[in-house]
């Protein structure tokens, strides 16, 4: 462990009056084998923020902010690593209230350990004699890769209805496994996710649908949900998706009911399109019981993955663009589009194509657990690479002509754009076309159309 510390922490270890120690994350991560590029360095002491401030001052450090509150520092050092100290504390929380209703600072080591989540996060490390102190058996639960809670696991969850999601995002990433206790304890508490902010609840999917990225852990965002789906909190965040629990699905082309394959589709899709994965077909469940039929389910989606996501306070640009993929994820799923239609279909969605082919191989790949090339994703791939080599134009930028060709024909301006997307259309079916004489020419006819 000391190898890896910032050198900047041993002369301030060193000075101070009281042993320095590192915890947490970083600690967690070192003794399980993993290595994190930007570790989280949480440090504590037994000495309150005002008294630890000072003397990191006198050290180099840069303190950026102090919360006597909480006995909490934010600082940094010369070489910009940044780092968060706490006070040896005690917390005391009302059920439901996300913050402490209040705060007791110590010199017990046991008891700072006692106000944390998990035993893995409550191993401490002593900078300046390098050991380990272990006051909750934290390491014997790291070496087993299991979460255990610091106390009783109903009075952990009661405290903090954010522990219901560090809970499922902390074995996504790590790949270990709540112990049952854990378990019952967030599935007696799951109620109290209702108390946590959404922009919260959002930031934490997001994190726990990119867990694999952290370690390596394969299928990290997959157990991460089947684990909130298992503790009942899926169901309080995202109730239109688990109405597709036990909803079966046509065996010839399915082998799990709506709910496991969206879990499913997450499995299989790469980081960038997990969400929409994810929500690919929200509208399932509400097509079904509404028409008892699935056919408007992609339209239906988009609308309630809109609602959701809004629900949520996810960014606007995250917002349409799930729910355009979703809109149109199920385009061509007979392969029976016709080329000239696929061909415009993919110059207007050019934005979104790359995507939506992943999102097509993670949906087809979800239904049968089958790892083949799609085959919609295998005909798309052709014709693309059959327009490429046809060099056909995907944007405006790449036509003949532009704006100031068509004004130099006397094109009344508010004509130009709609004429310039006519023409990309065109070449769209028609490359050979993409020729200024060429276009000139049959920009004349389409402007006779228009008046």
């Amino acid at each position: 462990m000391h190898q890896i510390l910032p050198k900047s922490l041993f002369p301030l270890a060193k000075s101070l009056p009281s042993p320095l120690f590192v915890v947490g994350g970083a600690v967690r991560d070192f003794l399980a084998g993993f290595s994190c590029e930007r570790p989280d360095w949480d440090i504590c002491a037994p000495l309150s923020a005002d008294e630890f401030a000072q003397a990191a001052q006198s050290h180099g450090f840069s303190v950026k902010a102090v919360y006597r509150n909480t006995g909490t520092v934010k600082l940094s050092d010369a070489d910009g690593v940044t780092f968060e100290y706490a006070c040896f504390r005690s917390d005391k929380y009302v059920r439901g209230v996300h913050v402490p209703t209040e705060i007791f600072f110590t010199d017990d080591v046991v008891l700072d350990a006692k106000r944390r989540d998990f035993t893995a996060n409550a191993v401490y490390y002593n900078i300046e004699k390098q050991t380990f102190v272990d006051p909750l058996n934290g390491i014997e639960a790291i070496r087993e890769k299991r979460l255990s809670t610091v106390a009783p696991a109903q009075k952990v969850f009661s405290e903090d209805g954010l522990r219901l999601l560090r809970l499922a995002r902390q074995a996504a990433q790590l790949g270990f496994t709540p112990d049952e206790e854990c378990k019952r304890g967030a599935t007696e508490n799951a109620a109290l996710i209702a108390d946590i902010s959404p922009e919260r609840i959002f930031t934490e999917l997001e994190l726990l649908l990119l867990a694999d990225e952290k370690f390596g852990v394969t299928g990290g965002a997959y157990n991460g949900l089947k684990l909130l789906e298992e503790i009942g909190v899926l169901a309080k965040i995202l109730p239109e998706l688990t109405q597709g629990k036990g909803m079966k699905q046509r065996a010839d082309f399915h082998n799990h009911d709506v709910l496991e394959h969206s879990l499913r589709a997450v499995k299989y899709a790469p980081p960038s399109i997990r969400l929409a994965a994810l929500l690919h077909d929200v509208g399932k469940p509400f097509c079904t019981l509404r028409d008892g039929n699935t056919h408007k389910h992609p339209i239906e989606g988009e609308i309630l993955a809109k609602a959701i996501l809004c629900r949520l306070k996810a960014p606007k640009k995250t917002t349409e663009r799930v729910c355009e993929l979703i809109r149109w994820h199920m385009y061509d799923l007979d392969g029976k589009t016709s080329e000239k239609k696929l061909r415009k279909f993919f110059v207007q969605n050019k934005h979104i194509l790359e995507e939506l082919l992943l999102l097509k191989q993670a949906d087809f790949s979800a239904c049968k657990d089958n790892l083949n090339p799609a085959p919609t994703c295998v005909r798309w791939h052709v014709l693309l690479e059959k327009m490429q080599k046809e060099n056909t134009p995907f944007t405006l930028r790449q036509l003949a002509v532009n704006g100031k060709d068509l004004l130099a024909l006397n094109i009344p301006p508010a004509h130009v754009s709609t004429l310039l997307q006519a023409l990309l259309m065109h070449t769209a079916i028609f490359p050979s076309d993409n020729e200024k004489y060429r276009l000139l020419s049959l920009v004349l006819g389409m402007e006779k159309d228009l008046i």
